[in-house]
């Protein structure tokens, strides 16, 4: 199996729904007593404290990922560079040729 990444926010939407689940079991039971509706504000609070804790991750890991690109050493030169270089380096009546469009048969 692949791994992946840790995601504590799914993490939370999974207990938050396990429990009103655990909760609505329990009153099915007779173990608990339950009111039809007390279970909604939980699950939406749970839910919306499951995205605030995903949004937290999200910007923890883009933190750490700019600062692993600013350590990263410079790039070499890319093939678009070096294209550039030619192009700027060709006789001005070459260039002009190479800039204009290919004409299809009139």
């Amino acid at each position: 199996m692949m791994r992946h990444r840790f995601q504590p926010g799914r993490l939370f939407a999974g207990l938050v729904v396990l429990g009103v689940g655990l909760a609505y079991g329990l009153d099915a039971a007779g173990e608990w007593d339950l009111p039809p509706l007390a279970a909604l504000p939980v699950t939406v609070g749970g839910l919306c404290l499951a995205g605030l804790v995903s949004a937290l991750a999200f910007g923890v890991r883009r933190h750490r990922a700019r600062l692993a690109e600013d350590a990263a050493p410079p790039l070499r030169d890319l093939p678009m560079d070096e294209l550039r270089r030619r192009y700027a380096s060709m006789p001005a009546d070459r260039r002009d040729a190479a800039g204009e469009p290919h004409r299809g048969r009139d």
